[in-house]
């Protein structure tokens, strides 16, 4: 079925819609909400409800756009990560359910009134829902999009909580400050992936998704340069792909990191990986 077929017009009850919807249930309610601002139990209880003009107008228009592939984040202008509402664009990653995993790991390494760094940060969440856990905390996060920066600023004032933005190309624009933990996700899918092609990662920034290389090649340069910006005993943590656990490893052992480790995510992927500078 098409956007075409959803028979979307002015006095169309949600009951209706919902039956006739050219996409996935879930996802049908989650547009049928935004357009009408009724939440899920509203949806249920007000199933009778018939669409306005305009509510019938924009509803086939989301279909459309999502039948043709678009993110629902991206349709809607919001994500959930951590607990927390994110506002995003095509200028920023989706964050992902997979990524809490790096959060938490924050969480517990960064010691009490610790210094973090988020590089990368996008659309703000890592920093932002580090912050928002860790009140004690000082958290500082970077990118080199300027657009990016404005979202991650908007959502940082959104969810009431201090982190401080610095836009910069990896360490290029940080001074000699050191830092109890340094956090990223950073490109990391190999370029020429077939993914890269599908699915939702067709709309979202390529910049952010691929090293338009191996893959490996920002990981590394993170690897490599975050040893001055360490405290001795500091921890750095990175999200990686699924296969790239052992190269990960080998890389920070190579750069004399500690207590060198992998995590593994909800699916059992080696999704995360790290080790400790021990200063010398």
């Amino acid at each position: 079925m098409s956007a075409k077929d959803a028979s979307v017009a002015a006095g169309t009850t949600i009951a209706a819609i919902m039956q006739r919807a050219p996409i996935a249930q879930l996802e049908a309610r989650i547009l049928l909400g935004y357009v009408t601002q009724l939440s899920r139990v509203q949806l249920i209880t007000q199933s009778e409800r018939a669409l306005t003009a305009s509510e019938a107008q924009q509803l086939l228009q989301l279909f459309a756009r999502r039948c043709a592939g678009e993110p629902i984040a991206y349709l809607t202008g919001e994500r959930e990560f951590f607990g927390l509402s994110f506002d995003v664009n095509p200028a920023v990653l989706i964050p992902r359910p997979d990524t809490e995993l790096l959060v938490e790991l924050a969480i517990q390494h960064l010691p009490p009134q610790g210094r973090a760094l988020d590089m990368g940060t996008g659309s703000g969440a890592i920093a932002i829902a580090l912050a928002h856990a860790r009140p004690d905390a000082s958290v500082t996060a970077l990118d080199v999009s300027a657009e990016a920066l404005t979202i991650a600023t908007g959502n940082a004032n959104k969810n009431q909580v201090k982190v401080d933005f610095l836009r910069s190309d990896w360490f290029s624009a940080l001074d000699a400050q050191r830092f109890d933990l340094i956090v990223s996700n950073p490109p990391y899918i190999v370029a020429g992936d077939p993914h890269l092609s599908e699915g939702d990662l067709r709309f979202e920034p390529v910049d952010a998704l691929t090293d338009h290389g191996n893959g490996l090649s920002d990981l590394q340069t993170i690897t490599r340069g975050a040893r001055p910006y360490l405290a001795p005993g500091a921890w750095l943590l990175m999200e990686h792909g699924y296969d790239q656990a052992t190269a990960v490893r080998e890389a920070l052992s190579a750069h004399g990191y500690t207590e060198v480790q992998s995590w593994r995510d909800l699916a059992g992927i080696e999704r995360v990986s790290g080790g400790r500078y021990s200063a010398v």
